[in-house]
């Protein structure tokens, strides 16, 4: 199997200007969104100022089940181009706006259909599983999708004695296979942000941060050998190994006073606001998704005042997607 390079990052887009601007901007969104009949969905990675407007905040699980559940007119999708295709295929009535073209995935990026195929061909009958940081075509050769949340739930759900095709993230996949003791074919795809975070970082924000609690999400390159991990040499530490719903919800139930968390730094807002009475720290102040955080507060407004830009999926790609996206929706 040919190893993919996984693109490489796109330069960031000029930051919002703040303040007086940003509530002016705001203000016209809520305009906007009121005479569209729109629903604005953000994912936790989304910049703060674009979150603040959504009418959810969430994962790429939530945010899908929102997506399939709305009775708005307009979804505007405040994500990156394979969530806004998945919004189209849940829901093929409603108009679904992506306020960036350009806001791509590298872990999206490091597979397409056709090495699906190929890899499918040399594996006769396996179930394909494909995460759901994939394309709408990938979607629509695979059998299952999943989230961060709901991977394992997934993998359960397959008969024992079935072959299974798992992509496109090496290091999920890997996790995955320890937890489910399920052994996989594992596409060796990774997001560049998560790649990024190793063990090096891990215990370098432990040292900067005793007493806080680490947690990690699966997608990082550091997550198989912080599976285990209760201590970083003499630092004692808990680990929690979670998607990024699932830190949120982890963080207002735990004990713990502080933080580290291991993930894009766009959740740490989000968590601040729902654990206000907990301190959280970035593990990694370079964890930024710039793909992500193409999408601004303008062209927000502007998607919606101009009605740009629709993403729509073919309907013969769609309808082969829908059956492993519905399935990822039922499941966890």
């Amino acid at each position: 199997m040919r190893m993919t390079r996984t693109a490489a990052p796109i330069a960031a887009t000029e930051p919002e200007t703040g303040g007086v601007a940003d509530a002016a901007l705001a203000a016209e969104v809520r305009t906007l969104k009121a005479t569209r009949n729109a629903v604005i969905l953000a994912h936790n990675y989304q910049a703060e100022p674009v979150q603040d407007v959504a009418d959810f905040v969430g994962d790429s699980l939530a945010l899908s089940r929102r997506a399939a559940a709305t009775d708005a007119d307009v979804i505007v999708f405040c994500g990156v181009h394979f969530m806004a295709e998945t919004a189209a295929i849940l829901s093929p009535g409603r108009t679904v706006l992506l306020p960036d073209l350009e806001a791509g995935c590298s872990l999206a990026a490091s597979i397409d259909a056709d090495q699906l195929r190929a890899w499918k061909a040399e594996h006769p009958g396996a179930v394909v599983v494909s995460y759901v940081n994939t394309t709408a075509a990938v979607k629509a050769e695979s059998d299952y999708c999943c989230t961060s949340g709901n991977a394992r739930q997934v993998i359960e759900a397959i008969a024992p004695d079935r072959e299974i095709l798992f992509l496109p993230d090496m290091f999920l996949g890997s996790y995955l296979e320890r937890v489910t003791g399920r052994r996989m074919h594992v596409w060796p795809g990774e997001c560049h942000v998560h790649a990024g975070i190793g063990p090096a970082e891990v215990s370098a924000a432990v040292k900067a941060h005793p007493g806080a609690e680490l947690l990690i999400h699966p997608e990082c390159g550091c997550v198989t050998s912080c599976m285990y991990l209760s201590a970083v040499g003499d630092v004692p530490v808990r680990t929690e190994i979670l998607s990024t719903e699932g830190m949120v919800r982890h963080a207002q139930t735990s004990p713990s006073p502080a933080f580290v968390v291991a993930t894009e730094i766009g959740i740490l807002p989000r968590m601040r606001k729902e654990a206000p009475d907990k301190d959280f720290f970035p593990l990694s102040e370079a964890a930024v998704c710039r793909y992500m955080k193409m999408i601004t507060l303008a062209k927000v407004r502007d998607a919606l005042r101009d009605m740009k830009h629709v993403i729509t999926v073919p309907e013969d790609v769609a309808s082969r997607a829908r059956t492993a996206i519905e399935r990822m929706v039922a499941i966890g």
